[in-house]
């Protein structure tokens, strides 16, 4: 478990931005999706910005690649932001979630 990983959320008007630090693992994974569920409503954009992971961890990628359909019916367009950006989008286009890498 990575016990230094956090998620620091902020809101502008319809748009989410989640800033990621510290190793991402499984926890984390899971920690993040929680996230996403609870904050994400109204949001037209969820920004998740990378830079601040230090390692990803193939289980973590991989746990938060197999569990982002659970934001399904949350009509969610996530972007991710940074070095790490291409490590942490999901591999599989899914019909009803949008993700782009910036």
């Amino acid at each position: 478990m990575a016990t230094n990983f956090r998620v620091s959320p902020r809101r502008k008007k319809d748009r989410l931005e989640l800033r990621l630090a510290g190793d991402f693992d499984g926890t984390s994974a899971c920690e993040l999706l929680n996230v996403l569920k609870e904050k994400c409503n109204g949001a037209e954009k969820v920004l998740i910005h990378t830079n601040g992971l230090r390692h990803i961890y193939p289980f973590g990628r991989d746990t938060f690649q197999n569990n982002v359909y659970t934001l399904k019916g949350k009509g969610v367009n996530l972007v991710f932001t940074g070095k790490n950006a291409k490590k942490m989008g999901p591999e599989r286009k899914k019909t009803f979630l949008m993700v782009a890498t910036a």
